[in-house]
């Protein structure tokens, strides 16, 4: 025991027990950390150890040796040391002032754990006076890692004063250096591989930031004196999301254009489950002149009461952990996309032309995680307000919306851009609203399974609330039908880069009113009140279930010009033979009747005959049996 404020140095020079395992259950040297058995122990072995030195926290250390009787003789040496009393060991008051923990048994060495995201502050021994020279000591400093936390050490260096010595060649520090490990190498043999060596004086701070839950220090003072060194540390959440995150820590990242142009976010953690009870803000800002795209690889969100045949989506229905998507204005204003939970994933979203760009919000309550989601981003040219392919619609009484290429199928975007997009403005009368009736539907993805992730239609029918996300295969014998709230409507059909194609969709949109007075034809049915221009137009105009505007039509049989002027040519063919093949007969007759004659008359007659022959006006037909004297060939 030595004297008020004096430590106790031990080492050990040679060590050779009977080794009984690592426990040491046979013969062993315990030190305790104080003056008897009751005090804390600082370690217990046995077998051969080297370089085994010891210190005590105080003024007293006690050293006990066990061994179990025995019958045959012991082949190990034992062990010989020699012990310190002395006030110039480091004092270890500079640990306990920062939150931290002596390693007991070690000179100056300690720990620093996380309390959550708690922070306080580091120093070198002795500070702020000058530290002692020839001295190591060891800072290991760990952050929250469990499933629940996961954290990172941030360590803001206010002032750093270590002397450096004599230059030497090749070595940065021949002296004093305080050296980083960003992934907390603790074993010896991985001291070497550091990733930050400092000396000198440097009094602009500095930050450094771990990678992963643990940072390790290594100060060595050398033989010069220095003041040493000064740092804040915190202990972060660790989200592992790309992106530049906000400087308060919280889980916010921006992504702005003028810094990258496509890139990848996903939720803390991926693929690992992310936390609870965290709100993650990702904000996308394109230029002016561009839009941003964002679409999802994969999703998965925790939604106990997901029990909707539509699918995890909505405000209604996610309730305990969601995912939001806002397109976001410059005067501050927001409106909402969609709220997707469970494994619905969001259809591709294009941020709307005029937009300042996209926020994405994820939410998780107190209970279950899972493993989110991961998504990537790109930022392209501003397109028209139509989209590639779109138009606005803003005189008709009805009309049809059908994808790209419909009845063949739909394609993705050209190569290079992330999105091909469909924007239909449809405006009708005052006092009337939009029907809309979806008579074919085939997009990729499935609703109540893995969401619309490659190609969706958005319709917005409502007036203050969100659009509706629409993908998969509309059975023959559902209805897909749909009435705006006001007197405008807008459909959007947007295709993600991944999208492989499909049949698409046909939908018939119709003016209609409502209420008993209706001046045109009113809808058996539906009772909707249409224009009487739209009655046996062959399109369903009162909905899906209503064909009572198509009931009681004349059907008017459409003639081809081509097949009328091949039947005229026909019949007049067939005329002309008849004429000819009548007049050949005649002829025939004829001649018949002029044989007659030769016999019977005498030679005289026959010269009268032939000269009242030869003088005779030709008929018609003996003109047209010359003609066609081929006849009698046949």
């Amino acid at each position: 025991m030595g004297l008020t404020g004096q430590r106790i140095r031990i080492e050990f020079r040679d060590f050779d027990l009977f080794f009984g395992g690592p426990h040491c259950p046979f013969d062993y040297v315990k030190v305790y950390d104080g003056p008897d058995n009751e005090s804390a122990v600082i370690g217990t072995y046995c077998g051969q150890q080297r370089n085994l030195v010891l210190y005590s926290s105080e003024s007293s250390l006690l050293v006990t040796f066990v061994t179990i009787p025995r019958t045959a003789n012991t082949q190990n040496r034992g062990f010989k040391g020699i012990f310190e009393f002395s006030e110039s060991f480091v004092k270890l008051d500079f640990i306990v002032k920062n939150d931290g923990e002596h390693i007991r048994g070690s000179e100056c060495d300690q720990k620093i754990l996380s309390k959550k995201e708690s922070s306080g502050t580091v120093y070198s021994p002795n500070w702020p006076f000058p530290y002692i020279p020839k001295i190591v000591c060891r800072y290991f400093v760990y952050g929250m890692q469990d499933s629940q936390h996961l954290e990172r050490v941030r360590l803001v260096f206010g002032l750093l004063d270590i002397s450096k010595g004599n230059p030497k060649e090749g070595i940065d520090c021949p002296d004093g250096y305080l050296k980083i490990y960003l992934k907390g190498q603790e074993t010896t043999d991985s001291y070497d591989k550091f990733d930050h060596e400092m000396c000198g004086e440097k009094k602009q701070p500095f930050v450094v930031v771990s990678d992963g839950p643990r940072l390790v220090m290594v100060f060595s003072s050398g033989e010069l004196q220095g003041r040493g060194f000064k740092a804040n540390y915190t202990f972060e959440t660790e989200y592992r999301i790309p992106g530049t995150a906000a400087p308060d820590g919280t889980c916010n990242f921006t992504y702005r254009s003028g810094s990258r142009k496509k890139g990848e976010f996903n939720s803390p953690r991926y693929p690992s489950n992310y936390p609870s009870e965290t709100n993650c803000t990702y904000l996308f800002v394109p230029t002016p002149n561009e839009q941003v795209t964002v679409v999802f690889d994969h999703f998965r969100v925790r939604a106990d009461s997901a029990n909707s045949t539509n699918g995890s989506y909505g405000v209604s229905i996610c309730q305990e952990d969601w995912l939001e998507m806002y397109n976001t204005y410059k005067d501050g204003t927001e409106k909402l996309v969609g709220r997707y939970c469970g494994m619905t994933a969001p259809g591709p979203i294009e941020s709307n032309r005029g937009a300042s760009g996209v926020k994405i919000i994820l939410h998780s309550d107190q209970e279950g995680v899972f493993s989110g989601f991961k998504a990537h981003y790109t930022f392209e040219s501003v397109k028209s307000i139509f989209g590639d392919c779109g138009s606005n619609v803003s005189s008709a009484e009805s009309g049809v919306i059908s994808s790209p290429n419909f009845p063949q199928n739909y394609d993705g975007p050209v190569r290079g851009l992330a999105s091909k997009t469909c924007n239909w403005y449809i405006i009708v009368r005052q006092k009337h609203k939009i029907l809309l009736n979806f008579d074919f539907f085939a997009v990729e993805g499935e609703p109540t399974a893995r969401g619309c992730p490659a190609a969706v239609v958005r319709l917005w029918h409502t007036i203050e609330g969100p659009p509706l996300e629409l993908c998969g295969e509309k059975p023959l014998t559902e209805k897909w039908q749909y009435l705006s709230e006001g007197n405008s409507m807008r459909i959007s059909f947007i295709s993600a880069d991944k999208s492989v194609g499909a049949q698409g969709f046909r939908a018939i949109w119709t003016e209609v009113s409502e209420g008993p007075d209706c001046e045109q034809f009113t809808c058996v049915k539906s009772n909707f009140c249409i224009s009487k221009k739209l009655m046996c137009n062959r399109m369903e105009n009162c909905g899906a279930d209503d064909q009572s505007d198509e009931m009681n039509c004349i059907v008017e049989v459409p003639v081809d010009p081509f097949k009328l002027l091949g039947v005229a040519l026909c019949v007049g063919g067939v005329l002309a033979l008849g004429l000819c093949v009548w007049c050949h007969r005649k002829h025939q007759r004829r001649r018949r009747q002029l044989a007659r004659l030769r016999r019977n008359t005498i030679g005289s007659s026959r010269r009268q005959l032939s000269t009242g022959s030869s003088n005779r006006r030709q008929h018609v037909c003996d003109e047209l049996g010359e003609r066609f004297a081929s006849v009698d060939s046949v």
